[in-house]
């Protein structure tokens, strides 16, 4: 038997079977970046981008994102998410994404964290493209996450 939790016993992809663990309130908070140049950030902090709100759809897409996770993610499981929260912050060289994902189930939301904040990044993208093609998306990480057998997991540094 593989000790590979998504490989079955003759090595092919295989969805873990969560069925008889408990059920526990779930958390997880990932982040990102999207680098930018100063006039690109200034025209998002004005409202002033020919797509329309940035953040707000960004918000909007990063919420969709993680309640479809498992149709992105293929070993991923259908989650009845609880909530969904993705936050912006200004930061000197353009913004940075905070998504937090909450369920009570038998499995964890960190990948779907994680879309969230991936989907948001890639949305203010998209909605600043017109401004600047060369943003960069960055430092994609997992910050935070509780819940299950596993325990608290907390990044040792936030920043960068």
């Amino acid at each position: 038997m593989s000790n590979l939790t998504h490989l079955d016993d003759l090595g092919q992809a295989s969805m873990v079977d969560v069925g008889h663990k408990d059920s526990t309130t779930r958390t997880a908070i990932a982040a990102a970046r999207i680098v930018m140049q100063p006039q690109t950030l200034a025209a998002i902090r004005a409202g002033d981008v020919p797509k329309g709100d940035v953040l707000g759809t960004a918000r909007i897409a990063g919420i969709l994102a993680a309640k479809k996770t498992h149709e992105l993610i293929p070993l991923c499981h259908p989650l009845l998410i609880t909530k969904v929260a993705v936050d912006f912050e200004y930061a000197p060289a353009g913004i940075d994404i905070r998504a937090t994902v909450r369920c009570q189930g038998q499995t964890g939301v960190e990948m779907e964290a994680l879309t969230a904040a991936s989907v948001a990044a890639l949305t203010i993208y998209d909605m600043a493209k017109a401004l600047e093609k060369t943003m960069r998306i960055e430092n994609v990480r997992l910050i935070f996450k509780e819940g299950g057998k596993s325990g608290i997991f907390s990044a040792a540094d936030e920043s960068e």
